[in-house]
């Protein structure tokens, strides 16, 4: 099947899911490019792949051809690629394990696709989106994470209500304080076990009422003169510290 037409009822929908609005109404996500088309397939999520005419894929999933022009419309890079895959979203597991990422408010794309990539990399067993942050179908989160969130645990949610929830367990919420926090590096095997990491908006931090109620703080030792880190540069650092043996 080829399809040339902007006004196909399967390309319009495509383009809607552009806004998070339609990604959760029809709770599908589009991903361009071989490379995350191949992660979605990996990991169960690809429903149909779009390919410009005359190109070919050796994944075994339903084939929709495209014309030129309905590659450049679906696009949303400078140099479009020539395969998108049309995918379902993940499931949530609201089994979080026991070493537990949330984030509070984090909002740059960037950011949130740095942490992904972190937390799949330094042993996170589930990450959690609190309010406030930006959408994990976000195409920009997607392109950032190369396909690495598409094999973890990620849940979206109220913190507050899930931090009391890991507090009945007994899991540690382990927050971020210079003043009044322990050197990341200082921490015990056993503390790295079981744990909750918060981190928070970019600008604000925390917030107030999260810093509350965590049980423990940590923080990174670094030269004087630099006031902060960017958010994902320092969960990368605190997740690496956090998996080292």
């Amino acid at each position: 099947m080829l399809i040339t037409s902007l006004e196909n009822d399967k390309i319009k929908k495509c383009l809607k899911l552009r806004d998070k609005k339609y990604r959760d109404l029809y709770n599908e996500f589009l991903v361009e490019g071989e490379h995350l088309v191949i992660e979605a397939y990996r990991s169960g999520l690809l429903e149909e792949i779009l390919i410009l005419e005359d190109e070919v894929t050796i994944l075994d999933a339903p084939i929709t051809y495209v014309s030129n022009d309905i590659i450049k419309a679906l696009s949303t890079l400078e140099t479009p690629s020539h395969i998108f895959g049309l995918c379902k979203k993940k499931e949530e597991n609201n089994d979080l394990g026991k070493r537990i990422l949330m984030l509070d408010r984090v909002q740059d794309p960037g950011n949130i696709g740095t942490i992904i990539r972190s937390s799949k990399a330094f042993g996170i067993d589930t990450l959690v989106l609190g309010e406030g942050c930006c959408d994990l179908y976000n195409e920009k989160v997607i392109r950032s994470t190369q396909g690495n969130g598409f094999h973890m645990n990620i849940v979206t949610g109220n913190l507050m209500e899930i931090i009391k929830d890991l507090k009945d367990k007994e899991i540690p919420i382990l927050g971020t304080n210079v003043e009044y926090g322990e050197d990341i590096r200082n921490l015990t095997s056993r503390d790295k076990e079981c744990f909750c990491l918060v981190m928070g908006n970019e600008g604000r931090g925390v917030s107030k009422e999260i810093l509350d109620i965590c049980d423990k703080f940590i923080y990174i030792e670094m030269d004087s003169h630099v006031e902060s880190l960017n958010v994902g540069v320092a969960t990368s650092i605190l997740l690496y510290e956090l998996n080292r043996k």
